[in-house]
């Protein structure tokens, strides 16, 4: 096990070299663009397999009002004609795409405080998921809020805001993954993820 990072693509590929490492999961957040990038890198220029681990999106079901946009800045661009007061729920980063924002109200909630530019007109909650329906429905009424910028990370552990969000007929900004290399080996699941350990330990 080792904690913290490598020093970048050249770093990780120096550790996967002396460590003797025979394949690579790239298991990190679907939006941890920089180290998949290292990681794809990495295991190229040490001529290792590699997987990447991506737990499915969330689907868009009848009653959903979703905006998809490639990134953040398109989701401040789409965010300024939808409402007043914004519910931002991307964590702390990336925050600052929404600085110019000046006439809207953002209620911010993320783990860790944001760091650099914010929205001149904002609340700041700090909480970690999971979030219950009720809870979140609560949230949206009482900060009275017209619009929810979420990005498409999955999973059960916030997607609360979601279904409060349909409930309440609240237009959803989802911003998009980001792509992985056009060669990218993927999978889904554990299951899927052991099997493909298991083929490459048979091809040893």
């Amino acid at each position: 096990m080792r904690v913290g990072g490598f020093g970048g693509a050249d770093g990780l590929r120096q550790w996967l070299v002396a460590s003797n490492i025979d394949a690579v999961v790239d298991a990190t957040h679907p939006f941890a663009r920089t180290i998949s990038a290292n990681a794809a890198r990495a295991a190229a220029d040490a001529g290792l397999p590699l997987l990447h681990v991506r737990r499915p999106g969330w689907s868009q079901r009848p009653g959903d009002r979703w905006i998809r946009v490639p990134d953040l800045a398109a989701a401040a661009t789409t965010v300024a004609g939808l409402g007043d007061r914004v519910f931002l729920t991307i964590g702390r980063q990336g925050v600052g795409a929404f600085a110019e924002q000046t006439e809207q109200w953002f209620l911010i909630r993320a783990i860790d405080p944001p760091e650099g530019a914010l929205p001149p007109k904002r609340e700041l909650l700090l909480a970690r998921g999971p979030f219950e329906v009720e809870d979140e429905s609560r949230l949206l009424g009482r900060h009275r809020i017209d619009v929810l910028v979420t990005k498409d990370s999955g999973g059960d552990q916030t997607d609360a805001k979601l279904v409060a969000a349909r409930a309440a007929g609240i237009p959803v900004v989802m911003i998009d993954r980001p792509a992985l290399p056009r060669d990218a080996i993927m999978s889904e699941t554990v299951s899927e993820t052991w099997a493909w350990l298991c083929a490459q330990r048979g091809r040893g």
